[in-house]
């Protein structure tokens, strides 16, 4: 393995890819010893790296030349991966994406936590592996990213629109996106007829930059029911081009259950304190899952992958293995789908959220389900949930968690302990949180049980369920 210079750039000839890394990338070494990043390779490769980006402990580069091809790559469906950042592992084998995102569960808890653990159960890999998310959201700029093949062909690009994904690390650039492996159709269909009828009846898109025109971003929901939301954001308030766009959507896709629209002229581009206008159909769409019905607005948090979530929530409530004479409280409740989903097996549930409108989609969702075992209440975590809280609604013999990525606070975590019920089952999104938690939680509780789930293939990110009980 040799080193030469191209202008400032080094180029590390015949370098070997050992490992998938975080974020998807993944790791070589450098001749110095230095690690050496490298996005849209695979574990097993023998590439030609040059490198854009040296830091004291290591470099960023890119693959220019292959010499050998790992024996878990394979060719990735999608007609935009490399330029666009959003499935890294499409280019690998899909028993080895598990096998990477287990592996990084174990390094997490171990590392991390440096808790006793049991053998893990085997993870719980998606039937489906493309077209299983339940919502996109694309955004329209009129600065389109143009990739490197047309750089590369001198043609001459005129229309620099693009309705699509942010290119990584570049917040004003938009890489226009024919197909999404990601998202079932009508979505694909959905988003290039409107790109298509913006540019041929002049509709502006958004200008990161200036911040001007019309159009800002498309939000895409389905459901396992067929039920789809569409929601444009506006960024000016033109009545007669919007209504012209919303017409032509409700006209030639009459399968939206809910046309919807928001008019957002601050800076970002986040929907939580904006007013959303119902144009067509109703406000909300219905998912389900075991014969219970979930409404979703807008705004509600849903797992991303249904089927996916089907399984999350069979492990977690596998895991607390309630008999019908529990009380469970569920921390981080969002609309109140996991607590739910165990009530069947429960005495009572209480869930906790800090978003309100999600406490009150969780009470539509249990009477529609007719439910009575259900409670939920709004408020911050490490306030609501005090000694008051646990003398009205009773101390829990289950505690089920799902925090954000950021995982508990610390305050949750003391209150936990201190009512110490005989299990807790412990949902996460970020192993590395989860893992610092456990830590904290060791003393008094002993980790019995760990499955993680696979609910984004092709990427690297990694749910995980962990049961701990009482030592």
């Amino acid at each position: 393995m040799g080193k030469r210079k191209i202008t400032d750039k080094i180029v590390f000839d015949n370098v070997a890819v050992l490992d998938a890394g975080a974020k998807g990338v993944s790791v070589a070494k450098a001749p110095d010893g230095k690690v050496i990043f490298i996005p849209n390779v695979v574990p097993g490769d023998v590439v030609d790296v040059q490198t854009f980006k040296k830091r004291k402990a290591y470099y960023e580069g890119k693959a220019v030349h292959f010499h050998e091809y790992s024996a878990d790559r394979v060719i990735p469906p999608c007609q935009h991966f490399g330029a666009c950042g959003g499935c890294k592992w499409q280019n690998m084998n899909y028993d080895k994406q598990l096998f990477y995102k287990n592996r990084e569960v174990y390094n997490h808890l171990k590392r991390i936590g440096k808790v006793e653990l049991p053998e893990f159960e085997p993870i719980k890999g998606s039937e489906k592996q493309f077209f299983y998310r339940n919502k996109m959201e694309f955004s329209f700029s009129n600065a389109r990213w143009v990739t490197e093949e047309e750089a590369r062909s001198g043609e001459e690009i005129d229309n620099r629109n693009a309705l699509g994904f942010h290119i990584p690390r570049m917040w004003d650039k938009i890489l226009d996106i024919t197909k999404c492996h990601l998202q079932e159709d009508p979505s694909n269909m959905i988003r290039n007829a409107v790109r298509d009828f913006a540019n041929e009846n002049g509709l502006e898109f958004f200008n990161p930059r200036e911040h001007s025109g019309l159009l800002r971003t498309l939000m895409i929901r389905t459901a396992s029911t067929g039920e789809i939301m569409v929601l444009i954001q506006f960024f000016d308030d033109n009545k007669e081009q919007r209504e012209l766009l919303l017409d032509f959507l409700a006209h030639n896709f009459p399968g939206i259950t809910s046309l919807q629209y928001v008019v957002n002229q601050k800076a970002n581009d986040t929907l939580y304190d904006q007013e959303i206008i119902l144009y067509k159909g109703r406000d909300y769409i219905l998912e389900s899952m075991e014969g219970l019905s979930f409404s979703i607005n807008a705004k509600s948090f849903y797992q991303t992958n249904s089927d996916q979530a089907y399984e999350l929530y069979s492990i977690t409530r596998d895991f607390a293995d309630l008999t019908g004479n529990e009380v469970v409280y569920d921390l981080y409740t969002g609309t109140g789908t996991i607590a739910q989903f165990v009530s069947r097996k429960a005495k009572k549930v209480i869930g906790v959220e800090a978003v309100p409108e999600a406490i009150a989609d969780a009470w539509e969702n249990a009477k529609r389900n007719n439910i009575t075992n259900c409670e939920f209440f709004v408020g911050d975590m490490k306030v609501v949930f005090n000694e008051e809280f646990i003398a009205t609604h009773g101390k829990p013999d289950v505690i089920i968690t799902d925090p954000p990525r950021d995982g508990m606070h610390k305050d949750v975590i003391e209150q936990i302990l201190r009512i110490a019920p005989d299990k807790v089952v412990y949902v996460s999104c970020n192993s590395a949180t989860q893992a610092r938690d456990l830590a904290l939680m060791d003393e008094v509780y002993k980790v019995t049980r760990v499955r993680p789930v696979d609910m984004f293939p092709q990427t690297h990110h990694v749910e995980n369920v962990v049961l701990l009980e009482k030592r």
